[in-house]
């Protein structure tokens, strides 16, 4: 079988709940961003995932995803690594959307990129460099990391421009899944936050 990636966004922080732009800013989680972390982890636990055996864990280092992974049972499993770090969002980090666009009304972050941060090529060629080392593996793996990463991931791995990122929506605590329909690159799961509903 070809390998898939597992794909973990951090829980809730308080940055995500105002939808502050964070990027290197190391924002812990929020208690019901543990909470999520704790039901992603039993999820992931029980059937069909059985603690993913196997599996090859990594995480963002940043301390939000990192802390994600432990709580749902997987950071002794998990290697960090900077390639799954957020977009730098340079002069923007911590703006709201909304404070952006008062000065560039028609800004959009998939096509127009950040001044003083990463470029989208940029954040493009970390999204490859995930996407091979992923399909060079032997087996499953799973990440666990940020939004905007993490939608750049997913563009890369169907073979799209950066920019679909736009449209594939990934909330706190999610769980999706890339793997293969037909011999070619699919979503099999998408945003899933299950796990959540109580």
């Amino acid at each position: 079988m070809a390998p898939r990636i597992l794909l973990a966004r951090h829980g809730q922080t308080q940055w995500s709940v105002r939808g502050n732009h964070t990027g290197r800013t190391d924002i812990p989680l929020l208690d019901t961003g543990r909470e999520g972390a704790k039901l992603l982890g039993e999820r992931l636990h029980r059937a069909p995932w059985a603690g993913l055996p196997g599996v090859e864990v990594r995480t963002s280092p940043l301390v939000r995803a990192a802390e994600t992974c432990a709580i749902a049972g997987f950071g002794e499993r998990a290697e960090p690594w900077d390639a799954l770090m957020e977009w730098d969002y340079g002069a923007y980090e911590g703006l709201t959307p909304a404070q952006i666009r008062a000065g560039r009304p028609d800004w959009l972050i998939w096509r127009d990129g950040v001044p003083e941060g990463e470029t989208t090529s940029q954040v493009s060629g970390r999204a490859d460099e995930i996407v091979d080392w992923a399909r060079s593996a032997d087996h499953d793996v799973l990440v666990f990391a940020h939004g905007h990463i993490l939608r750049a991931l997913a563009a890369r791995w169907l073979g799209e421009d950066l920019s679909f990122g736009a449209r594939i929506r990934l909330d706190p605590t999610s769980l999706s899944v890339l793997g293969w329909a037909y011999g070619r690159p699919a979503l099999e799961r998408w945003n899933d936050t299950g796990h959540l509903d109580r």
